[in-house]
């Protein structure tokens, strides 16, 4: 699947969106990627994730992981849906007291080889936030995954980052925005402030 494909998926979902965002990370950006608006979608969530699993497969190897972890809320649907097509298990960590942390009785065994799901990467603090958690409960994450790299392959994570689509989107701190995106208010989408 091609970069193009890929946002043509966010396209036909109304989950590319335009405007003036207050993202996760602080950083303000012109362009939001909502990956919930088309992973609500089974057909797509299942394409874009075949597509993801066949990249992993390819990258990795068939039996290079023993279970996918998924950081809470936005990792969730990538991570199960990317877990079902490796045929692998699926766990996912929440944030208690702002770190994420393992509970519902999830666990990770010792020495467990685990690829970490994301939905969107920007800066890749939340996946290296998630990555410490798996190795805090015993695993050791392989690599990261995620259905876009708003980095475009910037993001350090600590291990292999396997996107299936690259988008660099320009982001900016509050103190230095395009006089255009400061005469827009800002929006906060996502987990963390709904649109």
């Amino acid at each position: 699947m091609t970069r193009d494909e890929v946002l043509d998926y966010f396209r036909e979902a109304g989950a590319l969106l335009e405007g003036h965002f207050l993202l996760t990370s602080g950083l303000h950006s012109s362009v939001y990627l909502q990956a919930a608006r088309v992973l609500m979608d089974a057909k797509r969530a299942e394409a874009l994730c075949v597509a993801l699993a066949a990249r992993v497969t390819t990258a990795l190897g068939a039996d290079a992981a023993d279970l996918v972890v998924s950081p809470a809320m936005g990792g969730i649907l990538a991570g199960y849906e990317l877990a079902r097509h490796l045929d692998l298990p699926s766990l996912f960590a929440e944030r208690v007291d702002g770190a994420f942390q393992l509970r519902r009785g999830f666990e990770i065994a010792d020495g467990a080889r685990v690829i970490m799901a994301e939905d969107i990467v920007t800066t890749g603090k939340s996946s290296r936030e998630c990555i410490a958690c798996i190795a805090a409960h015993g695993g050791r994450t392989v690599a990261a995954t995620c259905l876009i790299d708003r980095s475009d392959g910037a993001a350090d994570l600590g291990v292999p980052l396997i996107a299936l689509a690259g988008f660099k989107v320009p982001a900016f701190p509050a103190d230095a925005l395009p006089a255009d995106l400061a005469a827009i208010p800002a929006v906060k989408p996502g987990s963390r402030g709904l649109v």
